[in-house]
């Protein structure tokens, strides 16, 4: 079955929201080899100018996870996800991930593009705190490769 266009342009509900952890934010600096003291000390973050350390650019996969499961689990999505590869990865900060935030996504697919048997699906998660203020816009563009022949 093929990724169903009528995808594009639809919008998911708000994920529940995601409490960044000091712990949590350690753990993914060092899977990401991130090198930082912001990454890990709490003193030189706040000696920075922030309230508790600062997430790896990366890190808006780990709250935008919840976001791409939601499409995947589009019933009539047309999204295997044995075939799927993913594509692409863009992030569009307003700022920084704090350990601390209370981080709710909402995906849009803002994008559908086939061709040879391949789609093409680009998804934006926007990323909100828990003042409804935008933090980071994670997009996505996953492969999907059509029914064997």
């Amino acid at each position: 079955m093929p990724v169903n266009p009528d995808l594009q342009g639809r919008v998911f509900p708000p994920t529940a929201p995601y409490l960044v952890g000091r712990e949590k934010v350690r753990e993914f600096a060092r899977a990401v080899f991130a090198t930082s003291p912001l990454n890990f000390d709490p003193a030189a973050a706040q000696e920075a100018g922030y309230d508790d350390v600062v997430a790896p650019p990366t890190f808006p996969v780990v709250v935008q996870e919840a976001t791409l499961a939601q499409l995947l689990a589009e019933p009539d999505g047309g999204i295997d996800f044995s075939r799927v590869v993913h594509g692409e990865q863009a992030f569009s900060y307003s700022r920084p991930i704090v350990a601390g935030d209370e981080l709710t996504a909402t995906l849009t697919v803002t994008n559908i593009f086939d061709r040879a048997g391949i789609s093409m699906v680009t998804a934006e998660s926007t990323i909100v705190d828990a003042s409804g203020a935008h933090v980071v816009t994670a997009t996505s563009t996953l492969v999907v490769r059509g029914d064997d022949s």
